[in-house]
């Protein structure tokens, strides 16, 4: 829908201003030299050129306010609610998640590159919930806070790769700072947070950081926060692969899998949550699913306004006309000499 508006509430006083001030100067008493014979030199013309800078500068002027009324041309202007959740995910890009105990058709993949297209998933499919991820290893860092734009979202997701961190998995501050994302005392109730959850993926037990992982399960209890919790990876020995100095896998090792999964459960119990253990990416698949018969949250939100401002397309005529009519009072006021030939 197209809206014109005018910001400026002054303007349309203004414009009818104007032919009031025009009567009253008519009807101001003006001296006159009186010329005999003068009317023998007028020649009548309704296009007379002295005509012309009155006109031209009332037109001016009449632009000229309308300019500074800042019109704008209005696309779209509504109101929104939805529903949806807000929701943290904690990732964990500890060094293990290279193992290579996933498969995809026939080719074997870390635990990783098992994750993401589920996380992805998770993103695309549910555009009214406001997502952000913290990811942590040896520290805990804030990749998005919560937001709408799952486009800019899932790109930031693409980035993700072990590495990026210093080594080590703080479960504890991973999951203390997805809880610091979520808070917000306009949608808390008694101290407890509403329509908020918290995911948290890892493949490993908590060796780094301040807080431990039950610390951060007591602060997500006495927020009101489920924390759902995901375990990545196969008990036992898992395939590990060895990189040469350019980055390349030039072969594999066995490393044990050290998934603490017992304080997975107890802090999904804890909290109201639940856990899993995602051996494939049915169980991740199944940790969101969870999610969605949770309580929803309303959200009010207005859509953007695309919005297309018309100043330059009235104030740059009602310039040119005041130019052109300081052009033609210069002409018409010019001295004209007369030369009589006397017989």
């Amino acid at each position: 829908m197209n809206n014109l508006v005018f910001h400026s509430p002054f303007w349309l006083l203004a414009l009818l201003l104007i032919p009031v001030v025009l009567w009253l100067r008519g009807r101001r008493a003006v001296p006159v030299l009186l010329v005999p014979f003068a009317a023998a030199w007028h020649r009548p013309s309704l296009t007379s050129p002295s005509r012309w800078p009155a006109g031209l500068t009332l037109l001016g002027i009449v632009l000229l306010i309308g300019a500074l009324a800042r019109p704008q041309r209005v696309e779209d202007k509504r109101e929104i609610h939805t529903e949806g959740y807000d929701i943290m995910l904690a990732i964990d890009l500890s060094g293990s998640m290279l193992s290579e105990d996933y498969e995809k058709g026939d080719v074997r993949i870390n635990r990783l590159q098992a994750i993401k297209p589920v996380i992805q998933a998770f993103i695309t499919q549910r555009p009214s919930d406001r997502i952000g991820i913290v990811v942590f290893a040896g520290r805990a860092y804030t990749l998005a806070p919560l937001t709408f734009d799952h486009a800019w979202l899932g790109r930031q997701v693409e980035r993700l790769k072990v590495g990026l961190i210093e080594d080590g998995t703080a479960i504890g501050d991973g999951l203390g700072l997805a809880l610091t994302r979520l808070e917000q005392a306009a949608r808390a109730q008694d101290g407890r947070r509403q329509g908020a959850f918290a995911v948290l993926l890892t493949d490993g037990s908590n060796n780094r950081g301040t807080l431990t992982p039950m610390q951060s399960a007591a602060v997500a209890k006495s927020r009101g926060i489920p924390v759902y919790t995901v375990g990545a990876g196969r008990d036992g020995l898992v395939p590990f692969p060895v990189f040469d100095q350019a980055g390349n896998t030039i072969g594999y090792r066995r490393v044990a899998s050290d998934l603490d999964q017992s304080t997975l459960i107890e802090i999904a119990n804890l909290t109201g949550g639940r856990s899993y253990r995602a051996d494939d990416s049915k169980a991740i698949e199944s940790a969101f699913k969870a999610i969605d018969r949770e309580q929803k949250i309303e959200f009010q939100s207005k859509s953007y306004l695309l919005t297309s401002e018309l100043f330059p397309w009235l104030a740059t005529p009602g310039l040119a006309c005041l130019l052109l009519a300081a052009l033609f009072s210069g002409r018409a006021g010019s001295p004209r000499t007369t030369t009589l030939n006397r017989p």
